[in-house]
C-alpha cells in the first residue's frame, strides 16, 4: 500500500457504500444501477486516492453482489488496491470459507475482522500473507468502548490488549492491520505507542466528523490509510454527483497532507 501512497501523495483511502435511494434516478434506471454509480465515482477520484474500501453489507443486502465483483474488476484494472471491508468473525471451517469468498470470489488485497473469537478464527485470513488484514481494534461508533474499554486483570484495557496481541502474536506474516476510529484521538495516540509503524485504517473522517489535524498528531509514527466514505461519494445527490464526490475528495486529501507533512 505504500507505493501508491507515495505516488498518489495520499493516504486517503475512499469508501464505497452505495445507496440506491440516495442516487440520482438517471443512475437508478441503469441495469446495473451500483456498478454504474461506483464507475463515475471511481474514475473522478481515480487519482486523488490509494486504495478504495467497499463495505460488502451494502451489496449484499441489495442483491448485488456480481456489481460488487464488477467495481472490484474495474479498480484492480486501473492498479488500484481493493481492501474489502467485511468485519467477519466466526469458527474455524466458517472462517475458511470466509476467506475464501473476500479473497479468492471477489480477489480483495486486503480486509477487516473482527477479534473476538479469539486467533483460531482469525487463522484463514492472516495465512494468506501476500493479504492485508485489518483486525478491528478501538472503532468509532458510539457503543464501542462498552467491550473495547473494559479493564482486564493485567490494568490494561481490552482495546490495549488486541493491539498489542496484533503487533506480536498475531503478526506471524507481517501482514496485520489496526482499524481505530479516527474520532478518538487520545485513544489512537496510545495505540500508536503501543503497536509502533503497524498501520492504522482510521475510519470517521467527513459524515462521523474526526478532527483531521488531531487525528494526525495522535496517528504519527507509523502507517496510517484514512477513510472517507459517505461525505465523498454522497457529496451530492444529483447529476453532478462525480464531480461533487472529486472535489471533496481532493479537499479531504489536501487536508490530510497539510497536516502530514507537519507531522
Amino acid at each position: 500500500m505504500a507505493k501508491y501512497q507515495s505516488s498518489k501523495s495520499s493516504l486517503l483511502c475512499i469508501g464505497l457504500d452505495p445507496d440506491l435511494k440516495r442516487m440520482p434516478d438517471n443512475i437508478r434506471r441503469e441495469q446495473y444501477p451500483i456498478f454504474t454509480f461506483n464507475k463515475a465515482i471511481i474514475e473522478a477520484t481515480q487519482d486523488l486516492t490509494c486504495c478504495y474500501k467497499p463495505q460488502i453489507a451494502h451489496y449484499a443486502a441489495a442483491g448485488a453482489e456480481s456489481e460488487l465483483e464488477m467495481t472490484i474488476e474495474f479498480i484492480k484494472a486501473l492498479g488500484i488496491p481493493v481492501l474489502l471491508d467485511a468485519k467477519r468473525g466466526d469458527v474455524g471451517g466458517t472462517a475458511t470459507m470466509y476467506a475464501a469468498e473476500l479473497f479468492d470470489r471477489y480477489g480483495a488485497d486486503a480486509v477487516t475482522i473482527n477479534p473476538y473469537l479469539g486467533l483460531d478464527s482469525m487463522e484463514p485470513y492472516l495465512d494468506h500473507a501476500d493479504k492485508g488484514v485489518f483486525i478491528l481494534c478501538r472503532t468509532s461508533n458510539p457503543g464501542g468502548g462498552e467491550l473495547q474499554n473494559l479493564m482486564l486483570e493485567n490494568g490494561s484495557r481490552l482495546f490495549e490488549h488486541v493491539a498489542q496481541e496484533a503487533c506480536t502474536t498475531w503478526n506471524y506474516n507481517g501482514n496485520v492491520g489496526l482499524v481505530v476510529g479516527a474520532t478518538r484521538p487520545n485513544e489512537l495516540q496510545r495505540i500508536r505507542g503501543i503497536v509502533g509503524q503497524t498501520t492504522l485504517l482510521l475510519p470517521g473522517v467527513g459524515s462521523q466528523g474526526a478532527d483531521v489535524s488531531q487525528m494526525m498528531s495522535a496517528g504519527a509514527g507509523g502507517g496510517m490509510l484514512v477513510s472517507s466514505s459517505r461525505s465523498i461519494i454522497f457529496a451530492s445527490e444529483g447529476a453532478d454527483f462525480a464531480n461533487a464526490a472529486r472535489e471533496v475528495a481532493l479537499a479531504t486529501r489536501d487536508e490530510i497532507n497539510q497536516y502530514r507533512q507537519a507531522t
